[in-house]
């Protein structure tokens, strides 16, 4: 027999020890006692049965969340009291053409609160599909329609997550007013009647600039950016607030965005 290098050798084999057979007038091992013959004989102990540990209460997989339900309406603050934006639980959808700066001033919004604010862009939800994205750019078809239903029902799921667990949420997206597929509607119906809409509509010239800026598939021909911001124009008339930041910077932008959510805390838009 051949063993390992440096462990011990087993000790010569006796009569009536170790793993030969005993003879006549010997005691033969017991068991449960390895190592000493006519050792009394204890039964082995059983096992103890496995007593769960319980989860301490700030280990992440035990975490309780509260689940996500329709986000409803803000309490308007009691008449003595001015509504601050800035410490309330809020759900805000930022509305624009391409090069509005919906993504930046949100960004900037959420960075800058003084409660928990998370932001959600549906562009950045949509590219989530890599092999088999339907860029809206090579036309608007069922597959490309498909996957921005998909996004945007994501998004507000994400969105009810968040406010049930205290934490604001402001989310952007290209809507149209007079497309139902890419509507007010879906959004009403994924996060909740408590979504306030904000629109953001400088003039033509500065979305043409900065979608200049762009790269990527973010970046559209000018005649699709004009098309575009021609069809956002509907938004007038239509009881949203609406935000010229043609010559506002992101600080400035975002300043406004407060003021405008101020009013539509103090009295909800009906949409």
């Amino acid at each position: 027999m051949q063993h390992a290098v440096g462990s011990p050798l087993p000790p010569p084999h006796r009569p009536g020890h170790g793993p030969g057979p005993a003879t006549p007038g010997s005691q033969a091992q017991q068991p449960g006692a390895p190592g000493f013959a006519g050792a009394p004989h204890h039964p082995p102990v059983p096992p103890h049965p496995h007593q769960p540990v319980p989860p301490r209460r700030d280990t992440t997989g035990h975490v309780q969340l509260p689940p996500g339900g329709p986000v409803a309406v803000p309490s308007p603050p009691p008449a003595q009291a001015p509504a601050d934006p800035g410490n309330t639980i809020l759900a805000v959808l930022l509305i624009g053409p391409a090069g509005a700066g919906k993504t930046s001033v949100a960004k900037y919004w959420a960075e800058r609160r003084r409660v928990p604010t998370a932001h959600i862009s549906l562009d950045d939800v949509r590219e989530w599909v890599r092999s088999g994205f339907a860029d809206p750019q090579a036309g608007w078809n069922d597959n490309s329609e498909a996957q921005y239903r998909l996004a945007r029902r994501t998004c507000g799921f994400a969105a009810r997550n968040f406010l049930a667990n205290g934490i604001s949420c402001i989310l952007d997206d290209a809507v149209f007013p007079d497309r139902p597929v890419v509507g007010l509607g879906g959004w009403k119906r994924h996060v909740g009647p408590g979504l306030l809409p904000v629109v953001l509509l400088p003039g033509l010239e500065i979305v043409l600039e900065r979608n200049a800026q762009r790269s990527g598939n973010r970046r559209l021909t000018d005649e699709e950016v004009a098309r575009i911001h021609g069809r956002m124009a509907g938004w007038y008339g239509s009881g949203l607030p609406i935000v010229d930041n043609s010559q506002l910077d992101v600080p400035g932008t975002a300043q406004v965005l407060d003021e405008v959510l101020a009013r539509a805390i103090a009295s909800p838009p009906q949409w």
